[in-house]
């Protein structure tokens, strides 16, 4: 049997897709059923998200995260309104627009923050000054924020409510890309009522395919006013999926038997082995503690070129040394400690 290849920390959807996906993609291959959503799968779906958020929330399976968040942002923003998030947000940095041509044309309006967290206070100075001359301005429509951030943090409910308070107070819907919302969720330990719509969160892209799905996301409202003409605007964008019930499918299985948690935990507690062995090793610094399955560290460029070649896969994140570290539900113990051993290894190369 040959070895286990080096560990792939480039991103979590290197991952492949969890058993329980697999089985219920399976069985739900196996007899006919209506087309568009009208489907035993999706109508579970919805149940076990109900459920799951204790709530009547109103739920969109899609395939994409990108899909997810740029529908979500274009029903509860109009083409000439605004829509505030952090400057490492998924929507300003990744998804090629999809925000703007979604909205027709809404613009995205960064707002500072440490460790990839919008700050409450520079949001607020942010909606005041966004719209001095009138029709002239773009009007403040919505606050989107990244559970857990792209910088491997996640809001804590203080601050979760306190950007909610400040949407709230101005009139502006509080929306959650919650691609990575399983690691979140499993790093503080809460339910997942208290940790969005008990806390302000009106809709949210609720992610899967990061946490052990195929391709499958849903947009989930908490709020049914603002979910009134998303089926037009899920088919109008794509989304709407003649066999919806493979991506309904994919939901329900991750969904069963909290197979979605025990795999976000599983990652959670890989990148905190993996931080902890890289900062234990002379040479390394960390960025910052991980608070969920996103490792940021310092190493030499040296080591960096080494470690490429050695065929592991991560992202640098800078031109001194930083590098991202991305640990999916797939980890083993062993992949992590093959990374650590290998980065000290070629450290002592390097000295």
């Amino acid at each position: 049997m040959n070895a286990r290849p080096p560990a792939n920390f480039a991103s979590d959807n290197v991952a492949g897709a969890l058993p329980e996906v697999i089985a219920a993609v399976t069985d739900a291959a196996q007899a006919d059923a209506m087309p568009y959503g009208n489907d035993p799968w999706t109508e579970r779906v919805t149940a076990r998200l109900r459920g799951l958020f204790e709530s009547d929330l109103w739920a969109f399976p899609v395939a994409t995260g990108t899909a997810a968040n740029a529908l979500a942002l274009s029903a509860v923003c109009p083409p000439f309104g605004t829509v505030f998030c952090h400057a490492l947000s998924h929507a300003t940095t990744d998804e090629c627009g999809a925000p703007e041509f979604y909205t027709g044309g809404a613009k995205l309006t960064l707002v500072d923050g440490p460790d990839g967290r919008i700050d409450p206070v520079a949001l607020a100075a942010a909606i005041a000054v966004a719209r001095p001359h009138g029709v002239h301005n773009m009007p403040p429509a919505a606050v989107t924020v990244t559970q857990a951030s792209e910088a491997g943090t996640v809001y804590a409910a203080d601050h979760l409510e306190a950007i909610a308070a400040i949407a709230k107070e101005n009139g502006l819907v509080l929306h959650m890309d919650g691609a990575r919302f399983g690691n979140a969720l499993a790093a503080l330990d809460v339910s997942a009522a208290d940790a969005t719509w008990r806390r302000g969160v009106d809709v949210l892209s609720f992610g899967a395919t990061k946490g052990g799905a195929m391709a499958a996301e849903a947009v989930v409202f908490f709020r049914e006013e603002l979910a009134a003409a998303f089926g037009e605007r899920r088919k109008r964008g794509g989304h709407l999926l003649s066999k919806m019930r493979f991506v309904s499918a994919q939901l329900d299985g991750y969904l069963s038997g909290d197979a979605w948690l025990r795999a976000a935990r599983a990652a959670n507690a890989g990148a905190a082995r993996l931080a902890a062995g890289l900062a234990a090793t002379d040479g390394v610094a960390l960025v910052r503690e991980p608070e969920a399955n996103i490792v940021f560290a310092q190493l030499p460029l040296p080591v960096l070129d080494a470690l490429e070649a050695d065929g592991f896969g991560f992202y640098r994140a800078g031109d001194e040394g930083s590098v991202r570290l991305v640990v999916p539900w797939s980890v083993t113990e062993a992949d992590v400690d093959g990374f650590v051993a290998a980065v000290r290894g070629h450290l002592a190369d390097v000295d």
